[in-house]
Formats: C-alpha cells, structure tokens, sequence
C-alpha cells in the first residue's frame, strides 16, 4: 500500500513539472520573452545589462506606433535580436535635422525622448539634408544613444516580419525595475 502511494505521489509531482514546462513554453514562444540589453545604444533608455520583458503579441492586435521601443531580427543577420526606438513606418518621409527628427513634416515631441535627445546625422539613411521614405511594410528604427548606435541611418529599415514585439517593463536590475516608455 505505501508503495502505491509512493509512486502516486512521484507521478503528480512529474505531470505538475511537464505542466509547468509545456505552459513556460507556450508563453515564451507566444506571449512574452525576456532579453538582457548588450550594448549602450539605448542609453538612458536602458542601460547595458538591463533584463526586459517582451511584449510579443500585441502587434498583433495593435499597430505598431513611433516612439514604441521595439525588438526585432536584425535585418542583415536575422540571428541577431536588436532593440531600438521606432521612428516611422512604411510611406513616412524621415529627415534627421539640428538634432531632431522630422516625420512627415512634423517635429517628433513624443515620448520625451524626442525632445531630450540630439539625434546625429550619419552614413546612408541619415545624412544632413536628406528625406528618406520608408518602403511599404518597412520600418526606420534609431537607438535613443545616437552618438553611439548602428541604426536604421547606418543599414537601412526593418521588414514587419523581423519584428518580435514592444519592450514594456525593466525586471532586472531590481533598482531600475519599472516601465519602460
């Protein structure tokens, strides 16, 4: 009789662990991912060795926005996870000028970020002077560091497929643990 009970008890507790695991999965595969920050691209945004969770649904009820901080393959090595700041979306025309970023005309204001940051021009897709049109379901993406990260103004734009989702919360380091905007 103890042994029955024993092997009972051994046999829950194996259905709770493959329960927990087959459930972990599914989340991570479809809802949400974690991802630790490797460079200072992003700076103050997130900082190098901050861990943030992934939103990897939503876009798909909801439209991708400018300011949204995003994670996405990196379009000449789709191995490579990158996070940056969107800026525009398919038809947009982007100009980099004194500082800001100009979108359709207009001054980007929002989120903050906009307006606190001196944005560079740079290489290919961000020279002084230039209008880029973003190609039909691309995107233009820029670090919020713009001194110090290799951007959409440096390789181009970021095909709708590469995206992964919205970065919405900093869960490590326990200091800085919030929402990220």
């Amino acid at each position: 009789m103890v042994e029955k009970k024993k092997k009972h008890w051994v046999r829950e507790w194996v259905e709770s662990i493959v329960i927990a695991l087959v459930v972990a999965l599914f989340i991570r595969a479809f809802i949400v991912e974690a991802f630790k920050i490797p460079s200072g691209s992003m700076r103050p945004t997130l900082e190098i060795k901050d861990r943030i969770f992934v939103n990897k649904i939503i876009y798909r009820f909801d439209d991708i926005k400018a300011g949204d901080i995003v994670v996405f393959r990196y379009p000449k090595n789709p191995k490579r996870y990158f996070v940056k700041r969107l800026i525009a979306k398919g038809g947009d025309k982007v100009q980099i000028k004194d500082g800001n970023i100009i979108v359709n005309g207009e001054l980007l204001k929002e989120p903050d970020i906009f307006k606190n940051n001196y944005y560079y021009n740079a290489d290919k897709y961000g020279a002084q002077g230039q209008i880029i049109i973003v190609p039909e379901d691309q995107y233009y993406v820029l670090g919020d560091n713009s001194a110090f990260s290799k951007d959409s103004r440096y390789w181009g734009f970021v095909p709708r497929k590469n995206f992964v989702g919205k970065v919405f919360v900093r869960f490590w380091p326990l200091w800085r643990v919030g929402l990220v905007r």
